[in-house]
């Protein structure tokens, strides 16, 4: 190995450090989100039921990031942390993966060392590789099978095939945007390997196209095990929930586009930040003359899956778009391919300058306080009903209630029947002797007769509430509730604040 090889993988191994410590430190930092309680409590209930190893599909999605959660509740006390930290796993993935599409593209170990410098600092990649969502995994899935495409056509490799599918599966398997991936893996063919014949050229691309056939074959057989649930269908259902039909640009075909390019845009700027867009930028109007397919493809991948959920997402948030980030990563990392000479350096040096400086400010309000970091929204990470704030201090409550009343049933009121309430407080609770959580409801105007009659049983009885949930029209001790604690949750866009109720009766 070269004194050069040995300085990039010392380099690498140095940023893979400091991802894992900008993605573990205080992990528990931000309160558990809706769809990470959902995820973990689902993990939780196919842990201890292997017959309900499909249970996701109930809800029409796929199951890999829970069946991946599940080793780690053997090791981590903490539910939530052990879900967070798959996906800390997955952003070190990913991180490795951009370093190597930086240098199987450019064939740069310094663009390889930006690209992964870039990813691993960039608060937008930090902040989803700590969450315990399916995007860190997604992300993850979705640059390695970029990456072992290449390669296969490349080399004409069946063995890189393999991988490809597997990595697609993978990605399938995750979460339904995968499928953007896999229509956009066909772009691999134009890095089919070159030959001066033309007989022997046309011969690879018919092996190209033999080796992509046998990846999709591959990653949809292994998609197709989601068959063996009972709810399979329930994907497609699902899926129509979210996007409009077809039809709609023909009808509208700017709206939402226009607004959700523009917070799309907005989004990068901030939490990219946006010295990430300059660095993209210069990387493909500077390598577009010798390296046009490369950057194409990259600008494909970065670009496509949003502009077309923006034309057709109902509901469009930062992490929807969040597998596009390592594209667009290694794009801004190019530009230190054609910008080597001590001028062009300089704009590069900079922008580069800039990207440290923004990230390193919001890290230091994030850790220090999240609220007054500069989002461009919260999308319900601290702010109303899907935060939350206060479930596992609640749960904390109801436990040493527990412990200084043996042998007495407790039972917890929550309101709704599904997410961040029930699931968030049960994730807490799971197998803890006499404690039942049930949902009550929302718009909760009286107390449920479930617990009324919990109470006369003489039985300890809470119900937990997120104010704007509640729909009390006289104080609340006259509802016979007592309220045990509270906790305030972060402004919204509104500038308003919901508050997390505990209640005894």
């Amino acid at each position: 190995m070269t004194k050069k090889w040995t300085r990039t993988i010392v380099g690498l191994v140095l940023i893979l450090l400091c991802a894992f410590l900008l993605r573990i430190y205080q992990l528990n930092l931000i309160p558990v989100f809706v769809d990470e309680a959902i995820y973990v409590r689902w993990a939780q209930v196919m842990r201890a039921e292997p017959s309900l190893r499909f249970l996701p599909l109930s809800d029409g999605k796929q199951p890999l990031f829970m069946w991946a959660v599940i080793p780690f509740f053997k090791f981590i006390a903490d539910p939530l942390i052990a879900g967070r930290v798959v996906s800390v796993l997955t952003g070190l993935g990913t991180t490795a993966g951009v370093a190597a599409l930086g240098y199987l593209l450019f064939k740069s170990r310094k663009v390889a060392l930006l690209a992964s410098l870039l990813y691993a600092l960039s608060p937008f990649a930090v902040f989803f590789d700590r969450m315990a969502l399916v995007d860190s995994m997604l992300s993850f899935f979705g640059v390695w099978t970029l990456v072992f495409l290449i390669l296969a056509t490349k080399k004409l490799s069946l063995g890189f095939a393999f991988l490809a599918a597997f990595a697609l599966g993978g990605a399938l398997l995750t979460k339904s945007p995968a499928l953007f991936i896999a229509l956009l893996s066909p772009l691999a063919l134009v890095f089919t390997q070159k030959a001066k014949v033309k007989k022997i050229q046309s011969l690879n691309y018919f092996k190209s196209i033999g080796l992509l056939l046998a990846v999709f074959a591959v990653a949809f057989a292994m998609y197709n095990i989601l068959r063996l649930g009972e709810n399979f269908h329930m994907i497609g259902s699902r899926n129509m929930d979210y996007v409009f039909p077809y039809s709609r640009i023909l009808e509208s075909p700017l709206d939402p586009l226009l607004p959700y390019l523009d917070r799309a845009v907005e989004w990068l700027v901030i939490m990219g930040p946006v010295a990430l867009l300059g660095l993209a930028a210069t990387g493909f109007f500077g390598n577009f003359r010798k390296y046009k397919i490369e950057v194409l493809v990259l600008f494909a991948f970065a670009a496509l899956p949003i502009v077309v959920q923006a034309e057709y997402a109902r509901v469009f948030t930062s992490r929807y778009i969040f597998f596009t980030l390592p594209a667009l990563v290694v794009l801004a990392a190019a530009s230190l391919k054609k910008f080597n000479k001590p001028a062009g350096l300089y704009g590069v040096s900079v922008l580069v300058a800039v990207f440290l400086v923004q990230s390193l400010l919001f890290y230091v309000e994030f850790f220090k306080n999240p609220e007054k970091a500069n989002w461009p929204e919260h999308d319900g990470y601290l702010a109303d009903w899907t935060a939350g704030t206060g479930i596992k201090e609640a749960a904390e409550i109801i436990k040493a209630a527990r412990d200084v009343n043996p042998g007495k049933d407790i039972v917890v009121g929550t309101e709704g029947y599904f997410g961040t309430l029930p699931d968030g407080l049960q994730i807490y609770l799971e197998k803890e002797p006499n404690i039942t959580v049930i949902g009550v409801g929302l718009d909760i105007s009286h107390v449920p007769d479930s617990l009324s009659e919990s109470a006369k049983a003489g039985n300890i009885t809470y119900l937990v509430a997120n104010s704007s949930r509640l729909a009390f029209v006289r104080p609340f001790e006259e509802y016979g509730l007592k309220i045990i604690k509270s906790w305030e949750k972060a402004e919204n866009r509104l500038g308003k604040r919901d508050v997390f109720y505990m209640f005894e009766l």
